[in-house]
């Protein structure tokens, strides 16, 4: 179970939006990184037939994961590794402290993995008295910062340089100039020597191959494999659905992965691991783990609606077209990830409609997201199948259940409907002001404190209708 922010969603959009300095770089970088999709999305021939193939994948995989997962565990033992299953966020944090423990680590280096963002092991390592550094140079910024991720690509994309070199400035004892240049040189400078001196790696798992037991990790800085490659012992987290059967599929899914996420026809890096090193091999790590989590993911596949959901490959695109992300930004979601594929994960992880409940409302449901995944994840349906959900177990407010009772009561008989519709352009008249209702009505308040809520007629289409009829009667 995820710590609950303080804040009810509502309080924490409303934080969100007056702050003007995070929204403007939000919108700047996913402008940018939506336009560079679209573009990459143009020039790779049959851009929905790519997409069909890789929803294909992911449902057969996600149909057949057991099957999968036990090839995958197999070859894996085969090629020298080890394998933990964590049925829970605890229960995963528990082995990954341990086999730190037992190789008795003082640094540990991490390339980016929100699955471990997810199991929060950062403070569980540093609660067993390790130091762990985040060697992707967002979520080192945000680690310095002390905040979480607010994008499933871009975690720091509210940071603008400035920000930055103001957290550089403090590690460093004096001050880092804001340039791009001078940021990543003090970057690289002080993560290679944490690199060299770090006793374990921990990575995340872009996508685990089941025929060969691999695991593979795409990043643009090298950061990854850097991690697996100077440490000796190199532990891989994975959550349950990120899988591929086999390496034709693997060129399929790396294929749409970095043109959805920021358009790169492919990332800088892409790092295969196959266990630890081999007689043969001139580098790699002593001894290799994988923590395969499931976290609730076990509850989400038994739904056959929701399990589309384990399709995601993680590219963060719907969060770049989403309007209310867009407004926002991440942290005002409060989960570890946002956008909409948060806001339908979320609620099934944790298995909380009480509380994250409220995130599947946090969507206009335009079904930008579902137009721009590249496995096709039909998002805005899912979000309001789990609105319903919520509804159904009787997670609503009393206002909201009685509005709704009076809207069935009067709207499912015509004469009741045609009552209240009366009512309303007669009721409304003292408030009307052009056209538009202004004033700040207590139960309207949400609607009417930013935007004008548009006036009922004065006439009804039933009475217009009458009137017509009447006109064109002989």
């Amino acid at each position: 179970m995820s710590e609950r922010p303080a804040l009810q969603l509502r309080d924490r959009a409303v934080k969100a939006l007056k702050d003007d300095q995070m929204r403007q770089a939000v919108r700047n970088a996913v402008d940018r990184l939506s336009g560079n999709k679209e573009k990459a999305a143009r020039e790779l021939p049959h851009w929905e037939q790519w997409r069909e193939q890789t929803r294909l994948i992911r449902q057969h995989t996600i149909d057949n994961l057991d099957y999968y997962l036990k090839m995958l565990t197999d070859n894996v033992r085969k090629a020298g590794g080890q394998v933990h299953f964590a049925l829970t966020a605890e229960a995963a944090r528990g082995i990954i402290t341990g086999l730190c423990q037992q190789y008795e680590a003082k640094l540990v280096v991490k390339s980016k993995s929100m699955v471990t963002e997810e199991i929060h092991l950062n403070p569980a390592l540093e609660k067993a008295g390790m130091e762990v550094v985040e060697s992707d140079l967002a979520e080192y910024i945000l680690q310095l910062a002390g905040e979480t991720p607010s994008h499933i690509i871009v975690p720091a994309i509210h940071k603008n340089r400035y920000q930055i070199a103001d957290l550089f400035s403090q590690v460093a004892g004096e001050k880092v100039e804001s340039d791009t240049p001078a940021l990543t040189r003090f970057a690289r400078q002080t993560l290679r020597e944490k690199f060299m001196e770090a006793d374990i790696g921990i990575t995340g798992c872009n996508f685990a191959v089941a025929e060969t037991g691999s695991v593979t990790l795409v990043t643009n800085e090298g950061n990854a494999r850097l991690s697996t490659a100077l440490p000796r012992v190199v532990i891989s987290v994975m959550g349950m659905e990120r899988l591929v059967p086999a390496f034709e599929d693997l060129e399929t899914v790396l294929s749409m992965l970095p043109r959805s996420a920021t358009g790169q026809k492919l990332t800088s890096y892409i790092s295969v691991i196959n266990g630890p090193r081999q007689a043969a091999d001139i580098d790699g790590c002593e001894k290799f783990h994988l923590v395969i989590v499931d976290n609730g993911r076990s509850r989400i596949l038994a739904d056959e609606e929701y399990r589309q959901s384990l399709n995601c490959i993680r590219c963060g695109a719907c969060f770049n077209v989403c309007p209310v992300y867009r407004q926002i930004g991440g942290h005002a979601y409060g989960s570890v990830y946002g956008g909409p594929i948060g806001s339908v994960i979320t609620p099934l992880l944790e298995n909380d409609f009480a509380f994250w409940g409220e995130l599947p409302y946090a969507s206009t449901l335009c079904a930008a997201c579902t137009s721009t995944c590249p496995a096709k994840i039909p998002l805005q349906e899912l979000l309001l199948k789990l609105r319903a959900h919520r509804v159904s177990a009787g997670y609503t407010n009393t206002f909201e259940k009685i509005a709704f009772g009076l809207w069935k009561r009067f709207f499912k008989l015509p004469g009741t409907y045609k009552f209240a519709m009366k009512a309303a352009s007669l009721g409304q008249k003292p408030l009307v002001k052009n056209g538009y209702i202004t004033a700040r009505i207590p139960l309207l308040a949400n609607w009417t404190n930013s935007r004008y809520l548009p006036a009922a007629a004065d006439e009804t289409f039933r009475d217009r209708w009458k009137k017509r009829k009447k006109q064109v009667s002989p």
